[in-house]
């Protein structure tokens, strides 16, 4: 079924090869299977309804699911419904890695893979979120009436669009007709070619949105899928005073407030699932959309998303708080945002601000202004800025999910909490400062310096002369520090375990130097094919710490929440760890092997002199094949404590598995397969469909914000609906209510401080995404300014949660606050001295420069030129 270019809805290169929509989107997409990849193994290892943990009843084993024993059908709908969206979400990201490779698709059947894979991976996980998050009637159905109601708006748009192409079209004939007898108009030849190049840049401007609102789309999914099956105040444990074991306790406290956030939340879900339905179909439906008139466009392609983000707002607001005052409060936030935006909107204030701007802009350049400077600004002006941009792409998503792991794991730190006051703590305290102070101590703040440098790097990003220097590399490298360090000291108890997982790390370091060494053949492969084998590798990598961090901290069954002498249990450590130890073993090992193996990986690919070899020999290739396997099998080992599970899930991977290694067979054929005919590659021509053209700094600015937006969105509202301390499990007599947050009541002021900084940083993330909307409906006619001003306060407000929410000691909350200067001096100094070497850099072009207009010959040193010192070494 071979696609034409206007029938798949894809573009053409000049060289006459068509391109798909997934090709377009296929970072984008490759996005969405990571991140439903990462909510479906969260969900698998812990299932919604909780697990059993201190007194199980009798027949029933601690770190078990509740929901097997209670509702045994709906467990096994959900548990095969998650473990198939998890592997197909694998396999469609596996797919899209090698989709269009060399300008092929290796026929149709491949392409149709792909999009039936990504299809069913979608409507795989809206069945497993239906079958999770439903507890009762009403749950049931206003669930299936919200997702069948997403699936019928898109059948509708689809169908709306088709009758109003064909009419379109059948008037688009009678026109051509006309002109054809009666000579089209004629227009002078300077006038048509500044049109073309006037419509060329507003398709190059829109074909951006699509992007972005995608991006937007796929956060709001995964948010509310994690959400609707683990709904704020918990899970009740036991089945007693009318309530069953695995319900919600807000279902039963306050049955409203429930019903609104299951209501809102699903809401959000469902149209986000639609807007990435609409989003993807776009470019296949571009030449329709240019006859439909914008503002039918425009409730098309943002109605989903912004009624994601309504949905998003309203849960946050009804499932964040337990009273109407609190609730109040999180609506009011709005008003002095969205008054500060306003203002920012004046003429007057935003001429202002760029005056201020430019005038503080202007200092450093009065005060070293010199010649060299200036040929220094003339040299980088005419400098390539593709491998800049894409640095700063991936460094963007890089702090974006390391903020979103450490900010999580701060508020839910390994070990659980007290769930009642005892000998040197108080309920809500961390179980791991109580039994291991300085195993706690090494965590927190190597844990709090990678989240502090995330946002610091995302703030950095805004600067390109901070990009080009080494200071945001250096601050990337701290982070990933800074998780590797919290991750060995978080993921277990003992000092022998804590070592061992370090050298995971090392290990993957020593094997990638020696097979550099000593397995380092000559290829043919380009530095252009080289860079796009990194960025599968850095995405890969990214996916898998991703994924891992929080499950070694949390691991699968939960951990016991008091001590029990007689029976050998140990508050604080993991159930699975006690009743299944070889599970439990080969789960850690697993699931460290192949975080340790991704942070190297990541460490290695931001270093040209180190990937570019390593990719090279396939050394890389080799440790990442190996993390995910190690992904693989600590699914397989903690999604469940049953031997049929677990059966199911090792022959998806086997499946998963048997598909990659036809692939891979395939493709080493047609490497080796002669040129001659049809069948050969597409030489030279696909090289250009490889590279879509770069954009401008301007351009992608939008982009970066939005994702601080995301960000912020999302860890804020997850925070939001699950407070640091947890909940009360049950109702104790003494004005205690179960599922209210236990820090209210044990520190008021330290709740009300992360509330309200958590409820503004949530509304000042859906102002940014808002706004962004905003301007783009509007053609990118509003500046940026009260964008920056906003996502400020927003890093700012999320900052001060977490300092609040992370721990519950003053002395500590300022030591989180401390962190943020030492790593500013810490990056400064870094690019103070990158700016140094870079003025003698440009001091050393400048001489070249200079012998070259005077007869001499300069030497251009090019990527390809800087690795061959490394590989004649080699």
């Amino acid at each position: 079924m071979a696609d034409t270019a206007h029938q798949s809805g894809g573009n053409t290169s000049s060289s006459g090869v068509s391109t798909s929509t997934e090709y377009l989107l296929k970072k984008y997409l490759l996005l969405l299977a990571t991140l439903v990849a990462t909510v479906t193994y969260a969900a698998g290892l812990n299932l919604p309804g909780g697990s059993w943990v201190d007194h199980p009843p009798e027949g029933q084993l601690a770190g078990d699911s509740i929901l097997r024993a209670t509702r045994h059908k709906r467990y096994f709908v959900f548990f095969y419904f998650n473990a198939t969206s998890f592997a197909a979400s694998l396999l469609s990201g596996l797919l899209l890695l090698i989709l269009y490779e060399k300008g092929d698709n290796w026929g149709a059947f491949r392409l149709n893979s792909v999009r039936y894979v990504m299809v069913a991976d979608l409507v795989v996980l809206m069945g497993a979120y239906a079958v999770g998050s439903s507890h009762n009637k009403f749950t049931t159905a206003c669930g299936a009436t919200v997702l069948a109601s997403s699936v019928f708006a898109y059948g509708a748009i689809a169908l709306l669009i088709y009758c109003y192409y064909q009419r379109h079209q059948q008037v688009r004939n009678a026109r051509s007709s006309t002109d054809h007898h009666h000579g089209g108009p004629s227009q002078d030849g300077e006038e048509i070619t500044n049109t073309n190049k006037e419509k060329k840049e507003e398709e190059e401007e829109k074909e951006k949105e699509p992007e972005i609102l995608l991006v937007l789309a796929i956060f709001a999914a995964t948010i509310a899928y994690v959400a609707g099956l683990n709904p704020p105040g918990g899970f009740w444990r036991s089945s007693q005073g009318g309530h069953t074991a695995g319900d919600p306790v807000l279902q039963a406290d306050h049955p409203r407030r429930y019903k609104a956030f299951f209501f809102f939340n699903t809401t959000a879900f469902a149209a986000s699932l639609l807007a990435i339905f609409v989003i993807v179909s776009y470019h296949k439906l571009q030449e329709v959309l240019r006859g439909i008139p914008g503002i039918v466009r425009n409730v098309a392609l943002y109605g989903p998303v912004i009624t994601a983000l309504f949905g998003l707002g309203g849960a946050y607001a009804a499932g964040s708080c337990r009273d109407s005052k609190h609730t109040a409060y999180v609506f009011g936030v709005v008003s002095p945002v969205v008054a500060c935006i306003c203002f920012m909107e004046l003429p007057l204030a935003g001429k202002v601000y760029k005056s201020c701007v430019k005038q503080i802009k202007l200092i450093p350049d009065r005060i070293y202004e010199s010649p060299v400077n200036q040929l220094k600004r003339i040299i980088n002006k005419f400098r390539p800025t593709e491998n800049l941009e894409k640095t700063r792409e991936y460094i963007q998503l890089l702090a974006v999910l390391a903020a979103t792991i450490a900010y999580q794991a701060g508020l839910d730190p390994p070990g659980g909490v007290w769930s009642a006051s005892g000998e040197g703590h108080n309920v809500g305290d961390p179980i791991l400062r109580t039994t291991h102070p300085a195993r706690y101590k090494v965590f927190f703040y190597s844990n709090s310096s990678a989240f502090v440098a995330s946002l610091v790097i995302m703030v950095m990003l805004q600067n390109e002369k901070l990009v080009r220097g080494h200071a945001v590399r250096a601050a990337m490298i701290l982070d990933l520090f800074g998780l590797m360090g919290a991750y060995a000291a978080g993921s277990c108890r003992d000092t022998s375990t804590s070592i061992y997982t370090v050298a995971m790390a090392g290990a993957v370091l020593i094997y990638v130097v020696i097979h550099i060494v000593f397995f380092t053949l000559d290829s043919k492969n380009t530095v252009a094919r080289l860079e796009k084998k990194r960025e599968v590798l850095l995405l890969l990598a990214i996916l898998a710490a991703t994924l891992t961090y929080q499950a070694g901290l949390t691991p699968p069954g939960g951990v016991w929440e008091e001590d029990d002498g007689k029976l050998g249990r140990r508050a604080g450590f993991p159930v699975l760890q006690d009743r299944s130890p070889r599970r439990y073993k080969a789960f850690f090992y697993c699931n460290g092997a192949s975080f340790m193996a991704s942070v190297a990986l990541i460490v290695l690919l931001l270093n040209q002199n180190l990937y570019l070899p390593g990719i090279q020999c396939y050394a890389l290739v080799v440790c990442m094949v190996a993390g995910l396997f190690g992904l693989m099998g600590a699914y397989a080992a903690g999604s469940s404590l049953h031997l049929r599970t677990s059966i199911f899930v090792l022959v998806l991977m086997a499946l998963v598995f048997l598909i990659l290694v036809r692939l891979s067979i395939e493709m080493v054929i047609r490497h080796y397969r002669p040129r001659g005919g049809g069948g050969g590659r597409g030489g030279k021509a696909s090289d250009d469909d490889d590279h879509p053209p770069s954009s401008s700094e301007e351009a992608m600015k939008p982009m970066y914000l939005m994702l601080v937006g995301i960000l912020g969105a999302s860890l804020t509202y997850m925070a939001g609906l699950k407070p640091p301390g947890g909940m009360w499990r049950e109702d104790d007599g003494n004005g205690h209510s179960a599922g209210n947050p236990v820090l209210y009541d044990i520190n008021k002021r330290r709740y009300n401080v992360f509330f309200y900084s958590n409820s503004i940083s949530f509304v000042a993330s859906i102002t940014i995404i808002g706004l962004l909307l905003c301007r783009m409906m509007r053609g990118g006619k509003m500046h940026l300014a009260a964008l920056h001003t906003a996502m400020l306060l927003d890093l700012l407000t999320l900052l001060g949660a977490y300092a609040a929410g992370s721990d519950r000691q003053m002395r500590r909350s300022l030591k989180v606050l401390m962190i943020l200067p030492i790593v500013m001096v810490v990056v400064g100094a870094f690019y103070f001295v990158s700016g140094k070497a870079a003025s003698q850099t440009s001091q050393t072009d400048a001489a070249a420069a200079a012998d070259t207009s005077n007869g001499g010959s300069a030497t251009t040193t090019t990527p390809r030129d800087t690795i061959r010192p490394l590989q004649s070494s080699v």
